[in-house]
């Protein structure tokens, strides 16, 4: 069994244009390695080089392989653990930009639909190699040079002849990708005090049609699929040295008693009694990369 190891190069003039490669890293993890449950601010693919684990999103556990990706989306509560017996090696890129959704999107690669598989496993292997070549010398053109490189790298997702690469299947259904804009829109808008009425303006969707749309796809409507987001990311600030009116704020609640109100009916505790016992028990997860 391989040593773990671990290899990380940092952007040193990170831009703000429309793809921008944040860093570039590698890791052969030790058997059962854990990462989360956490959430991240930046976009996150791994490629798994060997080996194999698991991912878990959106509630949603896959079984991730050699040649496979997973994406990590910025405000996703994820976990994803290496296999005991035959530990997974990834290489991985934190990147953000204007067009990052976009890009992602055009793949079919959404939150509720994060694994995809490039056509060929090494090339993609190699432009990963080299992504972090160019991070590593930090040269003044490094930000256009990853900037390219990332693109040849997600091109690697389409299949040829243009057919969409999408968690092993092909899918250019119109439903499917207005449920996945609205996922997208709830996952990065929670912290706003939202309606479903204007959740719909917003997408430019009939509110009637979003909410059963939405319901047909998900087995839950688009505000209680708001309220387990908030949820969950309130969890994760509860751990942080902040406010109960800080986190309520931050997860779209104005009103902290009404946020309370919400919490304890969810997770069946209040947010004070949840920080209490968290500080009270050790962590079961390690938390890198």
């Amino acid at each position: 069994m391989s040593t773990a190891s671990y290899a990380n190069a940092v952007h040193p003039f990170p831009g703000k244009g429309e793809l921008t490669a944040l860093f570039v890293g590698y890791e052969q993890t030790a058997p059962s390695h854990k990462v989360g449950p956490q959430v991240r601010d930046y976009y996150l693919i791994h490629h798994v080089l060997s080996g194999k684990g698991t991912f878990q999103c959106m509630g949603k556990q896959y079984e991730i392989k050699t040649g496979q990706s997973f994406v990590i989306f910025p405000g996703e509560l994820i976990r994803y653990d290496s296999d005991g017996v035959e530990p997974w090696s990834y290489t991985w890129i934190a990147f953000k930009g204007t067009l990052a959704d976009q890009l992602l999107s055009g793949l079919g690669i959404s939150q509720y639909n994060p694994i995809a598989q490039p056509t060929n496993h090494r090339r993609t292997a190699a432009l990963f190699r080299r992504l972090y070549t160019v991070l590593a010398k930090a040269e003044p053109s490094c930000d256009l040079e990853s900037g390219g490189l990332m693109r040849l790298m997600l091109a690697g997702y389409v299949k040829e002849g243009g057919t969409l690469v999408t968690a092993g299947k092909a899918t250019h259904n119109p439903i499917e990708e207005q449920v996945e804009r609205t996922i997208r829109w709830l996952t990065l808008q929670y912290a706003q005090p939202i309606s479903i009425q204007e959740i719909a303006h917003s997408l430019g969707y009939h509110r009637t049609h979003l909410s059963k749309i939405f319901k047909q796809y998900t087995g839950a409507s688009p505000m209680h699929f708001l309220l387990k987001i908030r949820m969950d990311r309130a969890k994760l600030l509860l751990q942080e040295e902040l406010t109960i009116e800080q986190v309520a704020s931050s997860v779209g609640y104005p009103d902290s008693l009404y946020f309370s109100k919400q919490f304890k009916k969810w997770h069946g505790t209040t947010p004070s009694d949840y920080r209490n016992n968290f500080h009270t028990r050790a962590p079961d997860y390690n938390d890198c990369n």
